[in-house]
């Protein structure tokens, strides 16, 4: 008979066995992938931590991020829950199905769970509110029905919390989330009354329901009271005696104005310089043209004029001089957008000829040291610049004329038609556009310390057919009065700019490292959830790397492009870099010029080496393709930071 010391220590060498560690949760990620994901290349006879898509720490599997690998099917029970240390859990835009596995709620210690873009079906399940430490949740674009439950109150911890694009119905209970910022329910099928506690998230978390209150406007009924007899009575009295009112003064008025009459000498009366159309939303046309008419006294030093009938347009350079201001009056014009120097119009003249002209607004400079400053932009010659052809100056009206950009702007291409039918924006096309913005503002920084660009945004970086990038708006800032709001509202304003006209180099790196982030991120620096409690698009970036879900940073479209991940976390680090808080931490514009074109000529020996393999191997990467739901393609390898 064994000695109670022997006993012991046969049990605890047993107890020490069964304990979690590395290879039990090896086993469960092989279990996975002979579930749902036999596309995965993981080697079985390394380390787990080796693995593409997983992250260790402290010998267990803290991380597991397949998004868009092409799993397919039910992920059984007993599984997922072995791996009991994960912290964060992506398996976004596969074709799983089913319902999510109980056993997840084995894994307490999960903070990020991204299920979005598969085919989860079912009400959501009770398993997901006994993971009290959960901080972002997103369970969008399933097939998720039933109401949604009020045991979201438990997650007490939960920052994010996207819902939308399934079939949930009902209404939106009351959520006392202390820490919610970022919520989203729309396109499915609920109604009824949006809680008082979520009435501050824009409208476009709640769109595709039938939802009132809020941001979706009142609720039929809402904030009327009935009024009282007393009250119907009085308004009664009150209106009746101010009509009578009304009738008295328009009695004497008449009288008084048949009595005296008064000339007027309408050479007198000082007709208006130039007549603008009237601002209309982008896309509509003004037939009548751009009107109007003035003499243009002057000519300034080094500009050609074109006179006619003593109205003029002053050129620059070799910019060809086939038009004069009267063909400019008579095309037809539409609004392009409004800016913060004006308004931008299309004008179509009658030969066809197509220009921009952007109408000036808050110019209160002197006539001579406006055509001092003017000829300076005038004067800026480089392929990655919108040049400025040609200036118009009167006291009341100031046009620039500059070459018409047919593909429009980058924020345009980034945010509009974000729906069906849209063409993805590539990484090659988004590098390409980052490297020819910087390459044009490296341009306007070389030619002096205190040369700036002074507005650098996303809407003013413009497009060719072939979307090479133009930057546009350049020297404008120096024209105007102060405007200390616009570029601060918009998120791409430098921390230590107070006054829009003094803008330093090194607050324009700033500002083009947040255009950096809006290309890797798809975000605009406006977006509504990220503008909640302050926070902006820099901010809500270095939060996400701080909190090791880099991968989430990135816009979905640029999940696809597998070979070139690194050069994308390289871009996304020199973003980082120009915005940091101290201008002194920022690079120049020519570093962040050579580090881009760097990157470049790496995705491109990349994408030459992926080419190769392919032919080599005609089969790989084939059998994704059959398996992608979303008609767009997905990679077999995951996208990881």
């Amino acid at each position: 008979m064994a000695s109670p010391l022997l006993t012991l220590f046969i049990f605890l060498f047993f107890l020490h066995s069964a304990k979690p560690d590395l290879e039990s949760d090896k086993t469960a990620l092989l279990s996975l992938r002979s579930a749902v994901g036999r596309s995965l290349r993981w080697n079985s006879s390394s380390s787990p931590c080796e693995w593409q898509g997983i992250k260790c720490g402290a010998g267990r599997v803290t991380a597991l991020r397949l998004p868009g690998v092409g799993l397919m099917g039910s992920i059984p029970a007993g599984i997922v829950g072995n791996l009991t240390q994960l912290q964060t859990l992506s398996l976004r835009f596969n074709a799983l199905t089913g319902q999510i596995p109980s056993d997840l709620s084995l894994c307490t210690d999960l903070r990020n769970l991204y299920l979005q873009g598969n085919k989860f079906s079912g009400e959501i399940p009770a398993v997901i509110f006994g993971l009290e430490n959960l901080v972002r949740l997103n369970l969008a674009e399933n097939n998720f029905s039933g109401e949604i439950p009020a045991d979201f109150n438990k997650l007490k911890r939960l920052a994010t919390l996207y819902l939308e694009k399934n079939k949930l119905s009902g209404s939106i209970p009351d959520l006392s989330l202390p820490n919610l910022v970022q919520f989203n329910v729309s396109y499915n099928q609920l109604n009824g009354s949006i809680p008082s506690e979520l009435r501050g998230i824009q409208n476009g978390s709640f769109e595709g329901n039938s939802l009132c209150g809020g941001p979706m406007g009142a609720c039929p009924g809402e904030g009327k009271k009935k009024l009282s007899a007393g009250a119907i009575a009085g308004i009664a009295v009150g209106s009746a005696v101010a009509f009578i009112l009304i009738v008295i003064i328009l009695l004497f008025v008449c009288r008084k104005s048949g009595r005296k009459t008064r000339s007027v000498d309408v050479t007198a009366v000082k007709q208006p310089e130039l007549e603008m159309p009237v601002e209309k939303p982008a896309g509509e046309v003004e037939n009548r043209g751009l009107s109007g008419g003035i003499p243009v006294t002057g000519t300034p030093k080094g500009g050609d004029t074109m006179v006619n009938n003593g109205k003029k347009l002053i050129f620059f350079g070799n910019a060809a001089r086939v038009f004069d201001l009267e063909d400019l009056l008579r095309a037809s014009a539409e609004v392009l957008g409004k800016g913060t120097f004006g308004t931008a119009y299309k004008a179509v003249l009658e030969f066809g000829t197509v220009v921009a002209v952007k109408r000036l607004k808050d110019v209160n400079i002197l006539e001579k040291e406006f055509r001092e400053k003017i000829e300076v932009v005038g004067s800026m010659d480089h392929e990655n610049l919108v040049p400025l052809r040609a200036y118009y100056f009167s006291k009341d009206e100031k046009l620039l004329v500059y070459d018409y950009m047919s593909m429009g702007s980058l924020s345009a291409l980034l945010h509009g038609n974000r729906g069906a039918g849209r063409t993805p924006l590539n990484w090659e096309t988004r590098s390409s556009i980052a490297l020819g913005a910087a390459r044009g503002i490296e341009y306007l920084h070389r030619q002096g310390p205190n040369v700036s660009h002074g507005n650098i945004k996303s809407s003013n970086v413009l497009l060719t057919k072939s979307y090479d990038a133009r930057v546009s708006d350049f020297g404008l800032a120096h024209l105007v009065g102060p405007n200390p709001t616009p570029n601060r509202i918009a998120g791409y304003r430098a921390p230590e700019v107070t006054d829009g006209r003094r803008v330093s180099q090194k607050a324009d790196v700033y500002s083009f490292g947040v255009l950096l982030l809006e290309l890797l991120t798809g975000k605009a620096p406006t977006h509504a959830l990220l503008n909640e409690e302050g926070v902006d698009l820099p901010r809500w970036v270095q939060s996400v790397v701080r909190e090791e879900w880099t991968s989430e940073v990135f816009d979905l479209e640029l999940l696809r492009y597998q070979s070139v991940e690194e050069d994308m976390v390289h871009l996304l680090q020199l973003a980082v870099d120009c915005t940091a808080q101290y201008p002194d931490k920022r690079p120049s514009m020519s570093e962040v010029a050579q580090r881009i074109e760097e990157l470049s000529r790496s995705s491109l020996r990349q994408e030459q080496d992926q080419n190769m393999n392919l032919i080599d191997d005609p089969d790989h990467g084939s059998s994704w393709r059959n398996d992608s739901d979303d008609g767009l393609g997905q990679p077999p390898a995951s996208f990881l930071v």
